[in-house]
């Protein structure tokens, strides 16, 4: 949890928390149980001094977790069923905040991967879309809206039979054309592989996973092990054998997966593992991996095993050229190297909704950024004031996918009428305006293992206001969220931390603040408070566009948001949005700034343009709080060229400058 209460604070807290995976059915809000995924890291935060630590015990056996009430502050007694002592110690380092923490956590368990660029768009789901046909309509629909979207996803019904690698033939008979028109026009798919493969002799998948002795065996370790899952009579695939996994990921390849092409992603659902008939809903203690290791020494683990495998399968198949997308909801440390989580079966409930942060924010925590929540929640009917909350706040939180159980009501979001409609488009334009800003935060994140979506005191550490705030956060360090989860609520409490102004994202109005630093701010259904940091600069991509594959090449847009000082600073990064080749240098990571009267831009790293190959533009600057500067007229130096300009309420935008992203230059403010 984001802020772990001691045991028997309340009446909800009387037990330990469990780390133990397991598939919970419309699970319970707040409380210690166990659920999909677990990380046994513990962070220790010092609001008087600012410091913080960790604890992190790699074990993925079933464990406890006990915090209590201590002399001073907390204690925490952990306790594992079984596994070794692997235990570490963070010390971070004094004065660095959280930055050498994550640091030496990334250092064990792995840095976040570099998420492709469409994987931040919007994702659009249900379990299921029957066939090739109410897929097109779908599509057609955001298409007809205007709405912009990059992914169209396939729940279990699209098999045959719940047989993985497979298509039901009557309803998606061609599965290639399907996805080369969605391709054609910028979106890309996802479909669904679980864990469990049916025990059909027929399978080829299980025909061949049997003659090679791939799949754990029962107590005996001598028998496959038989569990019931979707498909029936399930074996299930040993994810712990690096000779399993390499395996799986051969299954991938496009001559293999018949009727994939190389724009279809993969989903991993069920990984916990889930057993239908099983303790638990999962695999008994007793059953053995190929190496005769009991269950129960590997149990939360196996999960990220699962993905892992199957991202090593897509990256195969592209021949080691492009960056995958695999979305798991199981996971365990070191889950951040291979893709997306989210957070499961949720509810369409406005209690859901309010969970969603702190528990992505938990996520964040323990080193796992690439997180989301079902938009619009999964189990139930979401009405038209709640789906559109759900969207506006999921539009500022990392992974956005919108998802609804076979017996909800379609939640399309043209369905919810025009004025809903356009509340929700309003909101994912923004999130795409926004994507330049999360993509250069997530390679941030895979560089030194810092969250995405952070908590207040990860910013403010000793501001001991922030340190147990969850129902707002901040994207880096420069964008302050403060949704609305409450039904009718047209204000919202928020809190502006540090010293510096909040710039209202909208307005571009620095917002006023008082002593306490708590602001009851206006939030009208049709927007979402959002603010950006004073001393930043925030990059954006205004255009509307359907897809991120129909933003390359647009031009971006600086947001500068001065310090009280009149200082600004902010990084943008770049490269091609899908392929490996960052890795060897072909990126673009630029630093903006503002100081006094110059805005600057510099190379950091990367050799990413050096050779024509990048276009990226400048296409406006907009400076807030300007009226101090007194601005007749707008050069760039070195060439005398005067730049348009219009000052507006204290607004200064410099239109067309046409300066390169990748280009050195600095403009003069006179």
């Amino acid at each position: 949890p984001f802020s772990p209460l001691p045991r028997a604070s309340s009446n909800k807290y009387n037990d330990p928390y469990r780390l133990y995976n397991l598939d919970v059915f419309e699970y319970d809000l707040d409380v210690p149980m166990a659920l999909y995924g677990s990380i046994p890291l513990l962070i220790s935060h010092s609001h008087a001094t600012g410091d913080a630590s960790a604890l992190f015990f790699n074990n993925p056996t079933e464990m406890f977790v006990d915090v209590y009430a201590a002399e001073e502050g907390k204690g925490a007694h952990f306790m594992a069923e079984s596994g070794v002592m692997d235990l570490f110690m963070l010390p971070g380092s004094p004065g660095d905040g959280v930055s050498s923490l994550y640091g030496q956590y990334a250092s064990l368990t792995g840095k976040p991967y570099l998420p492709p660029m469409f994987s931040l768009g919007y994702h659009q789901c249900r379990w299921n879309y029957k066939d090739e046909r109410d897929v097109y309509a779908v599509h057609a629909g955001f298409e007809k809206h205007d709405y912009p979207y990059d992914v169209l996803w396939l729940d279990i019904e699209h098999t045959d039979g719940k047989r993985y690698f497979t298509w039901d033939k009557k309803n998606f008979p061609q599965p290639v054309a399907m996805q080369q028109k969605l391709w054609e026009e910028g979106r890309r798919m996802v479909t669904i592989v679980d864990p469990h493969i049916k025990r059909d002799n027929n399978y080829y998948i299980h025909k061949e996973a049997t003659a090679k002795g791939l799949y754990i065996k029962d107590e005996s370790g001598k028998a496959d092990f038989n569990g019931w899952c979707w498909p029936g009579d399930s074996s299930y695939l040993d994810f712990t054998s690096p000779a399993v996994r390499d395996w799986w990921s051969s299954q991938f390849t496009l001559d293999r997966y018949v009727g994939s092409t190389p724009h279809l992603h993969i989903w991993n659902d069920m990984n916990e593992m889930s057993v239908f008939n099983g303790p638990e809903v999962t695999m008994q203690k007793t059953a053995r991996n190929l190496a005769g290791v009991e269950h129960r020494e590997w149990h939360n683990v196996y999960g990220m095993l699962f993905q892992r495998a199957t991202a090593e399968g897509l990256v195969k198949r592209s021949e080691g050229k492009e960056r995958p997308f695999v979305l798991s909801r199981s996971f365990f440390a070191g889950s951040q190297r291979w893709g997306a989580v989210w957070t499961g079966d949720n509810a369409a409930r406005w209690d859901h909704l309010a969970a969603a942060a702190p528990m992505l924010l938990s996520m964040n925590v323990a080193g796992l950024p690439f997180v989301g929540a079902d938009v619009g929640g999964f189990f139930g009917n979401v009405g038209e004031e709640l789906m559109v909350r759900w969207m506006q706040a999921g539009a500022y939180q990392p992974f956005f996918r919108g998802h609804a159980h076979h017996d909800s009501a379609r939640r399309e979001p043209w369905l919810f009428g025009d004025a809903a409609l356009g509340r929700m488009r309003k909101a994912a334009m923004e999130r795409y305006a926004l994507l330049p800003f999360w993509y250069t935060m997530f390679q941030e994140a895979s560089e030194t293992g810092v969250p995405v979506m952070r908590p207040l005191w990860m910013s403010y550490p000793t501001d001991g206001s922030a340190a147990g705030l969850d129902h707002q956060w901040t994207i880096g360090e420069d964008i302050l969220v403060c949704p609305v989860v409450t039904e009718g609520a047209t204000k919202v409490n928020c809190y502006f931390p540090g010293d510096e102004p909040w710039y209202d994202s909208r307005t571009l109005k620095a917002q006023d603040v008082p002593p306490s630093k708590w602001v009851n701010v206006d939030a009208p259904i049709d927007i979402i408070p959002v603010y950006q940091r004073g001393g930043s600069v925030v990059p954006k991509r205004m255009r509307l566009r359907r897809s991120t594959e129909m933003m390359r090449g647009d031009p971006y847009t600086l947001f500068v948001a001065p310090s009280r000082g009149k200082q600004a600073k902010g990084r943008l990064y770049v490269d091609d949005g899908h392929s490996h080749d960052f890795q060897d240098g072909e990126y673009a990571l630029r630093e903006f700034r503002l100081e006094g009267r110059k805005i600057t831009n510099s190379k950091v790293s990367g050799r990413w343009g050096e050779k024509d190959e990048c276009t990226d533009w400048i296409e406006r600057i907009v400076v807030m709080a300007s009226g101090g500067l007194g601005v007749k007229k707008v050069t760039v130096e070195g060439t005398g060229r005067e730049l348009e300009f219009v000052e507006e309420n204290e607004v200064l935008v410099i239109r067309k400058p046409e300066l390169g992203v990748t280009e050195n230059w600095t403009i003069e403010l006179s």
